[in-house]
């Protein structure tokens, strides 16, 4: 869904990569594709689509040339995986919707390379749920590190 142009935050874990999109929708998509699964070493990889000359890096990212179609940004110290675009043909690129520094206002809008899909990582409604913070040994490990857990 189109609405208001808004400038948006993201970056890497560490904080070495960072980036301000102008974006203009709230739709994302989860891709299930073999390249991203392995990219991402997860199930699926949720993007959102923009236009490259609306990302400003503040730092450059690193490129994984992931394929002889398509490369990907990435922080090459943390390993955060940023993104995916094309080598050529387009003006668009994805962003990754987890790399945003509130990526509360993206929703799910369709699923891309379904042919991979592991359909029982989809719905996992009913599955017991812990909150981090529920977790003693995390927090005590956190407490003991840092002096307060971050959660």
């Amino acid at each position: 869904m189109k609405i208001a142009m808004t400038k948006m935050t993201g970056g890497c874990a560490c904080g070495r990569v960072r980036y301000e999109a102008d974006v203009d929708s709230d739709e994302a998509y989860l891709c299930h594709c073999r390249m991203c699964q392995k990219a991402s070493g997860n199930v699926s990889i949720a993007f959102t689509n923009v236009k490259q000359d609306q990302v400003r890096w503040s730092h450059q990212p690193d490129w994984y040339e992931s394929s002889a179609i398509a490369v990907r940004p990435f922080c090459r110290e943390c390993g955060t995986s940023l993104g995916f675009k094309f080598r050529d043909g387009s003006e668009n690129m994805d962003l990754t919707v987890a790399s945003f520094d509130d990526p509360s206002r993206f929703k799910p809008h369709h699923h891309f390379g379904a042919e991979s899909m592991h359909r029982a990582w989809l719905n996992t409604d009913g599955l017991p749920e812990m909150r981090t913070g529920d977790y003693p040994k995390l927090v005590d490990k956190w407490v003991a590190a840092t002096g307060s857990f971050p959660g």
